[in-house]
């Protein structure tokens, strides 16, 4: 498989990505832990039965690596040369341990380099919903992208 070289993009697009996402505990604190997070939001049982969640979240971090991570296999795999950055993150509602996540895509604009025949940059939005159409996280990601190769 790969994924999209530039000119595959059109800004407008929508792509509906088949690859889902239940998030176990163990991602959870698997995550936190390799990431240095002591959060109690994230690892600690009893706190979050203190909060207005009643029960851990899911690191954002990690909900917004899955988000893009899924994203991968339909959009850049072995066509990205590198991302240039992630904005507008949001996550408007919590993502909890037994959730399954599902991302759509929408390609916002394409241009080529002005510096390199060879590439151009994607800009693209992310949305990441739960098992209940919620939208759980949203990013806007600009990516470095090759051109097709010449025949």
């Amino acid at each position: 498989m790969r994924g999209m070289y530039l000119e595959e993009f059109v800004p407008g697009e929508v792509i509906s990505h088949t690859l889902r996402r239940t998030v176990t505990e163990m991602d959870n604190m698997l995550f936190s832990n390799m990431t240095l997070n002591p959060q109690p939001l994230h690892i600690d049982f009893e706190f979050c039965k203190t909060t207005e969640f009643g029960q851990p979240l899911v690191n954002s971090l990690f909900t917004l690596g899955l988000m893009i991570g899924i994203s991968v296999n339909d959009t850049t795999v072995g066509t990205t040369i590198a991302n240039l950055g992630m904005s507008e993150v949001t996550f408007p509602n919590p993502l909890f341990h037994g959730d399954t996540v599902r991302v759509e895509t929408t390609v916002v604009s394409v241009r080529e380099s002005k510096s390199k025949a060879d590439r151009g940059i994607v800009e693209m939005e992310h949305r990441a919903f739960n098992q209940r159409d919620q939208l759980v996280a949203r990013c806007v990601r600009q990516a470095m992208m090759r051109k097709r190769p010449a025949p």
